[in-house]
């Protein structure tokens, strides 16, 4: 059984930190000072757990910003680690950030996507936008995704 867990940087820090030094510094070569940052303190953030209660994933929900008369909020940082790829733990991840996003009146999500993961987040409502890019050294693309509130949200 899969549980997904949002909270604050201050409960998730030791176990989301471990999960993204190792997909992103380990396996990904991302320099270390590049992973942890300011904006972690800002975020909210949400932790796979397996049947036993190991974190196995996470990812983060930036602060919302206004662009263009829509609030759109940031997804990032997510990871999840290697025997549970492909197992369902990302689509998990990024649709309860997603209805954390909805509670909370945000019109959009954003986020940059590496290349080799675009058919997972078209698959999650997400479409390209702009060109390819490169953040340390990772070729990545830009996506957005329209957010369905409830009449009840709205």
């Amino acid at each position: 059984m899969l549980r997904i867990e949002l909270s604050d940087w201050g409960t998730a820090r030791a176990e989301a930190s471990e999960i993204r030094k190792t997909v992103f510094v380990q396996e990904q070569g991302v320099p270390e000072e590049l992973e942890l940052d300011e904006r972690d303190a800002l975020c909210v953030h949400a932790l796979a757990r397996d049947a036993s209660g190991r974190a196995i994933g996470t990812a983060r929900l930036l602060p919302p910003e206004r662009h263009g008369g829509h609030v759109v909020s940031h997804v990032g940082r997510m990871a999840v680690l290697r025997p549970w790829r492909g197992r369902g733990v990302g689509g998990a991840l990024l649709e309860r950030l997603a209805e954390a996003a909805v509670a909370r009146g945000d019109d959009e999500l954003a986020l940059a996507a590496q290349t080799h993961a675009l058919e997972f987040y078209r698959a999650h409502g997400f479409s390209e936008e702009g060109d390819e890019f490169l953040d340390a050294g990772i070729r990545h693309r830009r996506m957005r995704r329209r957010l369905q509130r409830s009449r009840a949200n709205s």
